[in-house]
């Protein structure tokens, strides 16, 4: 039996196919997470403006920083592990006299929610730049 609308069914058969291929769910066994997407970043559980205000009160300024009343930023590169500690945290920039370290210390004893990817913890990289003023 032949279509009467042949252009009709191929057109229908299209649309099911375009249908079925958005509706369906990445597989976990994509060896290159071509098709997966992040869904949260990690965050501090008090908020980023808590954040940035517990490292400028809290960290322990070396004595020669606080003589010479050293202010700027320091910019951190680390990991988020999915157990929400902190690994791998390196200085980008700062502002030298100890403070930098001083930060690096203080920010490495941190815990964040961590990222999820899929509605999996997995462990991200984070970039941030903390004010600080030794005074």
């Amino acid at each position: 039996m032949k279509p009467k609308h042949p252009l009709l069914a191929l057109s229908l058969l299209f649309m099911a196919a375009a249908t079925n291929a958005q509706t369906s769910t990445p597989s976990k066994s994509d060896p290159q997470n071509i098709k997966m997407k992040s869904t949260r970043d990690p965050e501090y559980s008090k908020g980023e403006q808590a954040l940035y205000q517990e490292v400028r009160m809290k960290v322990k300024y070396p004595e020669e920083a606080i003589k010479k009343f050293v202010e700027g930023e320091v910019t951190l590169s680390f990991d988020v592990k999915a157990d929400s500690t902190v690994a791998n945290c390196i200085i980008i920039s700062g502002v030298g006299h100890g403070v930098d370290e001083a930060v690096k210390a203080y920010v490495e004893k941190l815990k964040f929610s961590p990222g999820m990817m899929n509605g999996i913890k997995v462990k991200m990289n984070v970039n941030m730049s903390f004010p600080v003023k030794a005074h």
